[in-house]
């Protein structure tokens, strides 16, 4: 028998844990916060294993809008703040945007209305997220997330940090870019510019 290799491990670990936590009753909720972040605490001190477990590295970048985050959760829902400031990431196939195809308008930060792209940007990738080939110039900034031991290309809102995704290349889309921006809806509002038909 062939074990499973060990990020596979911990990947399934943390997402199990993750998933968890969410169903449990009030009592034993109460305590998982403690339990888990204990874990999560003592991470960091063995480099490796804490790297699996952070998300990008912390963001030096100077952003326009600049908030705390209690101002941040007085503006955004709970699912928002998760996905936007603490770079979570919504279930695959569930999102708002994902098969929302117009022919017009503008994707936007949901957290500060930035323009973030055209809807002439978006193109059907079927991986269950928004994926748009190219952003608004200037409008997305890119990081590098090295969360589970990989490196990937973060992307968040270049007006207030707020975490939208991950860009991925060289997929083979026929689209002009060969990128695919794969973006949380709940990262994003739409605004109709009145041409197309919005869904």
């Amino acid at each position: 028998m062939r074990l499973p290799s060990f990020p596979t491990l911990i990947r399934t670990f943390y997402t199990i844990s993750n998933a968890t936590t969410s169903r449990l009753p009030f009592s034993q909720k109460a305590l998982a916060p403690f339990t888990r972040g204990t874990v999560l605490k003592s991470m960091p001190t063995i480099p490796f294993l804490g790297s699996l477990f952070t998300s990008a590295a912390k963001d030096m970048t100077d952003y326009p809008v600049k908030k705390s985050d209690d101002e941040w959760r007085a503006v955004l829902n709970k699912e928002q703040f998760r996905i936007l400031r603490e770079k979570g990431t919504e279930a695959p196939f569930t999102g708002a945007y994902d098969k929302h195809s117009p022919s017009a308008g503008t994707y936007t930060c949901a957290a500060c209305a930035a323009p973030l792209y055209r809807a002439t940007h978006k193109f059907k990738s079927g991986c269950g997220w928004p994926a748009y080939f190219d952003s608004i110039p200037g409008a997305v900034v890119r990081h590098t997330d090295r969360t589970f031991g990989m490196a990937r290309t973060e992307i968040v809102c270049g007006n207030c940090g707020g975490h939208l995704g991950h860009v991925f290349k060289g997929e083979g889309y026929p689209t002009p870019t060969d990128e695919r921006h794969c973006v949380n809806s709940i990262s994003l509002t739409f605004r109709d510019e009145g041409i197309g038909d919005g869904k």
